[in-house]
C-alpha cells in the first residue's frame, strides 16, 4: 500500500528509557534530559533481530529493511541479513570502538561467508531457517566441535583489507542513496 512513498524502513534505533550511570563521576552518562536516553548496543539486538524479520515478512519487498541494534561483529550482520535486512547499520559499536569496527565487522562477516560457502549475501539474505530437531543436533555438534578446538566458537579471521574495502564503501553508497532519498535530494 505504502511503496509508492516508503523506500525503505531501519529497524530498531533504541529502546526508551534507559539510563546510564558513570560509576566514577557518579553522575549520568549523558547530559540531555537528565541523562534518559534510549537503550542501545548488544542489550537490544534479540529485539532488533525480532523486528528485521517481522519487518521483511510484513512490507512490500520493493522497501528495503535496515537492520539496526547491537550489531557489533561479523555474526551481528549476518544474523541481521539472514532476517532479510538489505543493510546493517553499526551505531554504538562505531562510537564505543571508532571507524575501525567497520572493517572487523566485514571482515568477520566474510569469514563466516566463506565458512558457510555462500558466494554473496542474497544467497543467505532472509532465509533464516525454521526451528527443527535437526538444527538444534547440529547446532549442538558445531558447539561441542568448537569446545574440543579449545575455541570460543566464533569464526577466526584472516583480514583482507581490499574486500573489506569493497563491502564498506557498497554499504556506504546504500545508506547514502536511501539517506539521500530520504531527504529528497534525489529521487528514486
Amino acid at each position: 500500500k505504502y511503496k509508492h512513498i516508503v523506500s525503505y524502513a531501519a529497524s530498531i534505533n533504541t529502546i526508551g528509557n534507559a539510563l546510564a550511570i558513570d560509576y566514577h563521576a557518579e553522575m549520568p552518562v549523558i547530559r540531555a534530559k537528565g541523562g534518559f536516553a534510549g537503550l542501545s548496543g548488544p542489550a537490544v539486538k534479540y529485539t532488533a533481530l525480532a523486528n528485521v524479520k517481522q519487518m521483511r515478512e510484513l512490507l512490500d519487498n520493493s522497501i528495503d529493511v535496515v537492520g539496526a541494534g547491537g550489531v557489533q561483529t561479523g555474526r551481528d550482520a549476518f544474523e541481521m541479513i539472514l532476517c532479510g535486512a538489505t543493510a546493517v547499520q553499526v551505531g554504538t559499536c562505531h562510537w564505543t570502538e571508532g571507524p575501525g569496527c567497520f572493517d572487523r565487522i566485514c571482515d568477520e562477516l566474510k569469514a563466516i561467508m566463506k565458512d558457510k560457502g555462500y558466494g554473496n549475501v542474497e544467497d543467505f539474505r532472509g532465509k533464516l531457517k525454521e526451528w527443527s530437531k535437526e538444527g538444534v543436533a547440529l547446532s549442538r555438534q558445531m558447539k561441542m566441535k568448537s569446545k574440543k578446538s579449545d575455541t570460543s566458537g566464533d569464526v577466526q579471521l584472516k583480514a583482507s583489507n581490499n574486500n573489506s574495502s569493497i563491502i564498506i564503501a557498497i554499504l556506504f553508497a546504500i545508506v547514502a542513496v536511501l539517506l539521500a532519498d530520504k531527504l529528497n535530494i534525489v529521487s528514486l
